[in-house]
């Protein structure tokens, strides 16, 4: 019998700084090196944080996918001493390389627009540090081991949650450890469903929605066009603030079905995102990661990210002139909560108004504008202004990447008994809690909320 020591360092009872510590008496293992966001990251002040750990000490890192909660810290690691090797899926570097980039120019200027209008503290990497981490990263497909010191096999396993997006499974003497990064929402519009890893003794599984449900596919397609419908109807705008991995992509998915079948009419639609715009084209690279439905339909010589009335506006010139576009249109921008990007100008100028949609499509932090929104605050600060929200909210949680109370249950309900012990992690406590009274109350599963910095021994 062998022993693993399992720190949680992040992500712990908090949805965002995913950052968990493995070890045994050879190595020292991390999966994720994630970034705080939202109230969290106020209060740790994670800019300058030092790290709990050296290090120069961490053989290997593991990255789960490509989101910055999961691996906006990496080049700090790297800068701190870090010299080990990562390794994630292919698409997961590429979009990693892309948003670490991405997070030195908007880190600098980075302005937390909430109610309390303070700064977060920006991320203290540069180019070289994001250079050094690209070279010591190394890939590796879903399905095929790697063998690690002493024994130990690692294998990455599809969670369907955004393009390259991976669930890590750790063998090691008798038993197998799974850790889920973010579980998908599946069926996705492009991505396979979460797989259902066999044999696993322990489990570290995400709980974002664990307490609340998503409404169905068919429910949120028809949610979401009616919602273009409206807009058309009282000649508005419609701002959507979303993710520019994976969110972006599959509103152009769903917008292309509506417009190339005349679901909806004709309207001019902005994809305003330098960085949604540079996934996007990572994603068209990586087709072979969608699922059987996308890859048909671009056999039969669709472009699912392409339709009429589309504009990628790449350039800030380009954004500013959005604003002279007459009404109605679509104005997808980043960033998703709405604390930052491009999407805060277009709530600045169009929320006043009561002919505007805001569509929220994702989870929002607690401590971020999307939050205040999404509960209802008739006035936020953007951009250090007081701006009166007169527009309607709507919110579609059915396009969240990640699974809901009921998708969480039956993703463990689904992997048997031969589960030990569940640890659930990367939910605000509410969603957290709630999820393992439920897998405790209707399996019999012993699930734990662990808190941050917890330390547990796990005999292997």
């Amino acid at each position: 019998m062998k022993t693993v020591k399992l720190t949680f360092h992040g992500g712990g009872r908090t949805v965002t700084g995913s950052n968990f510590l493995l070890e045994t008496e050879t190595q020292k293992i991390l999966i994720d090196c994630g970034l705080l966001q939202g109230e969290a990251a106020e209060k740790e002040d994670t800019g300058e944080k030092p790290f709990p750990y050296d290090p120069r000490s961490i053989d290997i890192l593991f990255v789960t996918h490509a989101h910055l909660d999961h691996v906006g810290r990496i080049p700090v690691l790297v800068r701190d001493g870090f010299h080990g090797t990562i390794y994630s899926t292919p698409p997961t570097k590429d979009i990693a390389e892309v948003i670490l980039a991405d997070g030195i120019h908007v880190a600098a200027s980075h302005q937390h627009n909430g109610n309390d209008g303070k700064k977060e503290t920006p991320l203290s990497y540069d180019e070289a540090d994001v250079r050094t981490a690209m070279e010591l990263w190394k890939t590796l497909p879903y399905h095929e081991p790697l063998d690690l010191k002493d024994g130990m096999r690692v294998m990455f396993w599809d969670s369907g949650h955004i393009l390259g997006s991976a669930m890590i499974e750790i063998a090691y003497g008798e038993k197998k450890m799974l850790v889920t990064g973010d579980l998908g929402n599946s069926p996705a519009p492009l991505l396979h469903d979460t797989e259902i890893v066999p044999d696993v003794n322990y489990l570290v599984m995400e709980s974002v929605y664990g307490d609340r449900n998503h409404e169905g596919v068919t429910e949120r397609k028809e949610k979401f066009k009616d919602v273009i419908e409206d807009t058309i109807a009282k000649k508005g705008v419609l701002v959507i603030p979303a993710f520019s991995i994976e969110r972006t992509q599959e509103l152009l998915f769903e917008l292309n079905e509506f417009v190339e079948h005349r679901i909806i009419l004709p309207i001019p639609v902005f994809v305003d995102s330098p960085l949604a715009i540079k996934v996007t084209e990572i994603y068209k690279h990586y087709e072979n990661y969608f699922n059987a439905n996308a890859r048909h339909i671009i056999k039969s010589g669709d472009d699912i990210f392409q339709f009429p009335n589309l504009c990628f506006t790449f350039g800030a010139r380009e954004s500013i002139g959005i604003k002279k576009v007459p009404v109605p249109k679509v104005i997808i921008a980043g960033s998703g909560m709405s604390n930052g990007g491009r999407v805060v100008y277009h709530e600045r100028n169009y929320l006043s108004d009561p002919s505007t949609t805001l569509l929220l499509v994702g989870f929002q932090a607690v401590g971020t504008p999307g939050r205040a929104l999404a509960t209802g605050e008739k006035t936020i600060s953007i951009l250090g202004e007081r701006v009166s929200v007169r527009a309607r909210v709507e919110n579609i949680r059915g396009y969240s990447a990640h699974k809901d109370s009921d998708g969480l249950f039956g993703f463990v309900e689904a992997m048997g008994d031969s589960l030990e012990k569940i640890f659930v992690v990367q939910g605000e406590p509410k969603s957290a809690l709630f999820l393992v009274q439920r897998l405790r109350d209707n399996l019999g599963s012993n699930a734990v909320s662990p808190e941050d910095n917890k330390m547990i021994e796990l005999e292997f």
